[in-house]
């Protein structure tokens, strides 16, 4: 149905920012919600936040609530995750996906995801 892209990922200082974007593609771009996840090394997948399609309302963790940002570019099917004040905990792999069904923070919801991109906080 669509297929997705992470990119913008890489090393940061803590108290920096980084911006991700999450490019869709594929003939038919139609999903009712899209989110961010990241995982780390022994961890589940961990829910960040996530943003309804029809009218960009966004929904996010109690982890990145205040730090970091969902937005949308329709004209580019383009999700963006500004993420900012980032910490050394923030490390590691973050996705982004896509799901017919309402915003949750249940990876299984999702039935499409991109291949991830680091990203690497230091101290």
């Amino acid at each position: 149905q669509v297929q997705l892209e992470e990119s913008g990922g890489g090393l940061v200082q803590a108290g920096g920012s980084l911006r991700l974007s999450c490019a869709a593609s594929g003939r038919t771009f139609s999903s009712y919600a899209m989110a961010w996840f990241r995982q780390t090394p022994g961890k589940e997948r961990e829910f960040l936040g996530g943003i309804r399609w029809s009218d960009a309302m966004t929904y996010y963790s109690g982890s990145v609530k205040g730090r970091f940002t969902i937005s949308r570019d329709n004209a580019n099917n383009t999700v963006y995750l500004q993420m900012n004040s980032l910490k050394p905990e923030d490390t590691g792999v973050y996705y982004c996906a896509a799901g017919q069904r309402s915003v949750t923070d249940a990876p299984g919801a999702y039935d499409r995801w991109g291949q991830g991109t680091q990203v690497t906080v230091s101290s």
